[in-house]
């Protein structure tokens, strides 16, 4: 029986993940957003308060005190000299800390993840009949709930906090300022404060939602999980064919360069390097081949079988390996040490050489 295709049943693969997450399709929530953002405003009024307070009547005070300057510009240059900085001071810490609860709320649902897809113009978001259809999807309704249980949410609160206050409200008005300003500005921020845990709270369960909805909306079917597997063995396999070829010219080269080489220094047995050197053709000694584990064992094979030394150094091996490709020259900071394994390489042919001769 056929399957069906159009039946998303499978878990999101980390690749179909990623692609969604790109496209700006991610579990977000903006009541929760929201939420944090007034309840990160309220605890920043409760902290910043009174020095908001001081630098508002200061600010007052001088816009508003008496100015003898004869000009309009005048007038207009010293109200901003004086109540700029004012200003400034009572707003800064604010911004600073809605910024950073901003920041926060972003972070927390969707992590450090940054993508401009969703800035891109979509011509078809522009389109009246496809906006009437997303009216009445089912993330709309959702939507249209959650916004109603907001407003009874809060007009609960609102109602509960003025009826237990509703004498204290009355009262405010026999009472000498600024102490009726004072108890009035608790009251609302008693308000104020349980509004914010509610919405925080609603916007978890609406975040809660969206993270759901993103894991059934970014389903696979059973055929698209099939395909994508495919395509990565594909990529593998790729991948692997291109391991053996670039290991199948090293193994060329080590074959080809090595019998050639004067010496080769090993670490001893993890690194082999092998090392040329003719005066008349090079300014310097030159690394011909390199290796570590299966490759070093290759070329410390090849050199025994083609006579060529073996020196174990084990500082010069490691350093040859890391800071010298094949074909370049040696560093001029390891000529000494090179030099001396050559000499000795140099002197040990040149015994062998007379060995031979006497023997003849």
């Amino acid at each position: 029986m056929p399957e069906d295709v159009g039946d998303k049943t499978e878990p999101a693969t980390p690749k179909r993940r990623q692609e969604s997450w790109e496209s700006g399709h991610f579990p977000k929530s903006q009541d929760l957003t929201s939420g944090l953002l007034l309840l990160g405003g309220i605890i920043a009024i409760g902290m910043l308060g009174p020095a908001f307070v001081r630098h508002m009547s200061t600010m007052m005070r001088d816009g508003l005190g008496p100015m003898p300057w004869s000009s309009h510009e005048e007038l207009v240059t010293e109200s901003l000299r004086l109540t700029v900085p004012h200003a400034f001071k009572a707003a800064a810490p604010f911004l600073v800390i809605v910024a950073v609860v901003a920041l926060l709320a972003s972070v927390l649902q969707v992590g450090f993840r940054t993508t401009t897809k969703p800035l891109m113009p979509n011509l078809a978001k522009l389109n009246p009949l496809a906006g009437l259809g997303r009216m009445f999807k089912g993330q709309n309704w959702f939507q249209l709930g959650m916004n109603v249980v907001k407003l009874v949410v809060v007009g609960s609160i609102v109602y509960w906090r003025i009826k237990i206050s509703f004498a204290e409200v009355i009262a405010l008005h026999m009472i000498d300022f600024p102490e009726n300003f004072a108890r009035a500005a608790e009251i609302i921020y008693g308000m104020a404060w349980r509004i914010a845990v509610a919405l925080v709270i609603i916007g978890c369960l609406d975040w809660i939602w969206h993270k759901w909805k993103f894991e059934r909306d970014i389903r696979m079917t059973k055929q698209e999980v099939k395909e994508e597997a495919k395509r990565n063995e594909g990529d593998l396999e790729i991948k692997a064919r291109r391991r053996q070829l670039a290991r199948k010219m090293i193994m060329q080269g080590i074959n080809r360069d090595v019998p050639h080489a004067d010496v080769v220094v090993t670490n001893p047995t993890e690194l082999a390097i092998a090392i040329k050197y003719d005066p008349t053709t090079m300014a310097a000694p030159r690394v011909v081949a390199k290796g570590a584990g299966f490759l070093a064992a290759r070329i410390r094979q090849v050199a025994i079988a083609n006579g060529v030394p073996i020196i174990e150094r084990k500082p010069l091996a490691q350093a040859l390996y890391k800071t010298v490709e094949i074909g370049q020259e040696v560093p001029p900071h390891l000529y000494q040490a090179i030099a001396e394994i050559l000499a000795y390489v140099y002197e040990l042919a040149g015994k062998g050489m007379r060995r031979l001769k006497q023997a003849v």
